[in-house]
């Protein structure tokens, strides 16, 4: 892992600056130990006490005594205090590099994962694109030599050429997620992936008379990405969001900016996705649907994350499922 000089910097200056408090904790207790003796002895002049040593007025003799002696016992309370403030400070940045350490061992090992899964997946894509393509092909030529009234042999060749493109839909997703990325981005305009995420989800949405109720701030900034992939992970969450949505509701689709980072959500009201399970809805293979391979949130992560974003999932405002992606903003 490369080490970003800009954060070193941070990090370096962070802790002067947290060492100058401590510093200065044991100077201020010096100082604090020697206004109180002066405290003390003004106090017993004003009692009418005096201090006099053969005839000779020695009130500020004592006074260096307790100065010197209160001085030095605040000096080292307060080391005292340094000490213990600069361990626990000690124990939080220990604490806080063994979680860094241990996320990033964890990424490592996810990476890995995903690698190994994604060569499987490679693997068994070839090995089944052809045959399927055989059967096809094969069915469609059983069907043309069928005579015309025969609606039991039309129907059966209807299912099985829908079981063709289903499986053909799976072949086509593996080899989405075990296919390396590449990633050209470009300042695109939001309002023009909305548009194209909209336009080819249409059949989709109408299907199921849902209404789309759009949020675009003026003054949007471009996001830096790859048009085509972010509008397919757009589409994506579209697809998801009709799935589970009633028919005839409404869906949300949102951007917002702030801090160099635009925000698209799409929000749906359906039944939304437990707590428990939105740790693990982007892992690749799992699913909550009777039909699927759970690659479409693991591809729109994988998509995302090489935009340097983040995606996440969370419940929107009517208690359905909020996916929020977040991406780096055009300069």
């Amino acid at each position: 892992m490369r080490n970003n000089p800009a954060q070193d910097l941070r990090a370096r200056t962070a802790m002067t600056e947290a060492r100058e408090p401590f510093v200065r904790a044991r100077w201020w207790g010096a100082a604090a130990g020697v206004a109180l003796a002066l405290v003390d002895t003004a106090s017993m002049a004003a009692l009418g006490v005096s201090f006099q040593m053969n005839g000779r007025d020695v009130t500020w003799l004592v006074f260096s005594f307790f100065g010197s002696s209160f001085g030095t016992l605040g000096f080292l309370v307060g080391h005292v205090v340094e000490s213990r403030r600069r361990d626990r400070r000690a124990a939080a940045v220990i604490r806080a590099q063994s979680e860094a350490i241990a996320a990033t061992r964890a990424r490592l090992v996810q990476s890995e994962k995903l690698a190994a899964l994604g060569q499987l997946a490679a693997a068994v894509a070839h090995e089944v694109r052809n045959p399927l393509a055989v059967i096809r092909s094969a069915a469609q030529g059983l069907a043309e030599a069928m005579p015309a009234g025969d609606a039991e042999a039309r129907r059966a060749y209807s299912f099985i050429t829908a079981e063709i493109d289903r499986l053909g839909s799976v072949v086509g997703s593996l080899l989405a997620f075990a296919r390396p990325l590449r990633v050209e981005p470009q300042a695109t305009a939001v309002h023009d992936l909305f548009d194209r995420a909209l336009l080819l989800a249409r059949e989709e949405l109408e299907g199921k008379a849902l209404q789309v109720r759009r949020q675009e701030p003026a003054g949007l900034p471009a996001v830096r990405a790859d048009g085509d992939l972010i509008c397919q992970v757009l589409l994506g969450l579209l697809s998801n969001a009709a799935e589970a949505a009633p028919s005839g509701s409404e869906l949300a689709l949102a951007a917002r900016a702030d801090d160099g980072v635009v925000e698209l959500a799409v929000a749906d009201a359906g039944p939304g996705v437990p707590p428990e399970l939105r740790g693990r809805i982007f892992e690749p293979f799992f699913t909550t649907r009777t039909r699927g391979t759970g690659l479409g949130l693991a591809v729109a992560r994988q998509i995302v994350e090489a935009h340097g974003g983040r995606i996440e999932v969370g419940e929107g405002p009517g208690g359905g499922a909020r996916f929020t992606v977040r991406l780096p903003a055009a300069a």
